[in-house]
């Protein structure tokens, strides 16, 4: 969870007190929904809280977080195991497969550093299961996106007090910067062929979708809508993207326990449509890569609360 500054620490206390009241309330549904059709499969309804599923690379299982661990569930919903992260234990819903599916980044929130932004920093270990290791010594940083060679990840991270989007390679930590504007910039996602990084940002004062080429140039705004739009995914075909639309301000934040719905832009055709209807999700609904392999499905997370029944 990213905030845009340092003066809302009284908000973020707040925040964390009420999310963790309503998480004890509710149930989490884990959805595969075919966009191209609109049909949905639950595949998983547990009265518990997981969040942020991935889909694999060989189409055959999801991943999703849940205190602090990442399980694997079948496409059926039957459990698969945990995999083992190692000390890495404590992980949070930024998280997903390299390209090549050899490898899981996970965003770990490590008790042995600390700063007033969290204490989150990214670590990568076979798919597997194995011995994390460490790609971003700063912190924090939050993880959203790996390159198509495998060679660069993106992420979110507070440096200096300033909540914008880096990129490091996975072998030598050399971070760079790539936005700068005022507000907050997230949720970065490199496109399969490697031309683009899809991004959020609040630069505008309102939360929208944005893109920009690998080295930071071309930022390029996509949506102008009245929605508070998050976390655009791109598709393997290049054209389509999906990301989650809050239907009230959130004031640059991206809560649990909103009414939101996904929305899927064309960015050929500048074409945009509602895919769900409006539901109760937010933070841990579709924060990273859910695609499928063939580009026809995603697979989010639905919340219902159970003091409303």
């Amino acid at each position: 969870m990213r905030y845009l500054n340092l003066t809302l620490l009284s908000l973020i206390i707040s925040t964390f007190i009420i999310i963790g009241q309503t998480q004890q309330n509710i149930e989490s549904e884990l959805i595969l929904l075919n966009v191209r059709t609109g049909k949905e499969k639950v595949i998983l309804r547990e009265k518990r809280h997981f969040e942020a599923p991935n889909w694999s690379r060989d189409g055959k299982f999801l991943i999703i977080n849940s205190g602090g661990k990442l399980e694997k569930i079948s496409l059926n919903g039957k459990y698969l195991g945990v995999i083992d992260t190692g000390f890495a234990d404590n992980c949070n819903n930024d998280h997903g497969l390299s390209f090549d599916g050899k490898w899981v980044i996970i965003s770990h929130n490590d008790s042995r550093v600390n700063s007033p932004g969290g204490n989150s920093r990214i670590f990568i270990l076979p798919a597997s299961g194995g011995v994390p290791r460490l790609i971003t010594a700063n912190y924090p940083s939050y993880w959203h996106g790996v390159s198509p060679d495998n060679q660069w990840v993106t992420y979110c991270a507070m440096r200096n007090g300033e909540w914008d989007i880096y990129k490091t390679h996975v072998i030598t930590d050399e971070e760079i910067r790539l936005t700068d504007a005022e507000g907050l910039d997230d949720g970065p996602e490199y496109s399969y062929d490697g031309q683009w990084i899809y991004f959020n940002s609040h630069r505008t004062g309102r939360m929208h979708i944005y893109r920009m080429k690998p080295d930071g140039s071309e930022q390029t705004q996509l949506t102008f809508d009245e929605y508070d739009n998050w976390f655009p995914h791109p598709a393997p075909n290049n054209k389509d993207v999906v990301y989650i639309s809050y239907i009230e301000n959130q004031n640059g934040g991206h809560p649990f326990g909103k009414d939101v719905k996904l929305r899927m832009l064309n960015v050929e055709t500048k074409v945009t449509k509602d895919i769900t209807p409006v539901f109760y999700g937010g933070q841990g609904s579709l924060n990273v890569h859910s695609w499928s392999p063939n580009g026809d499905s995603i697979a989010y997370v639905r919340y219902i609360n159970d003091t409303t029944n």
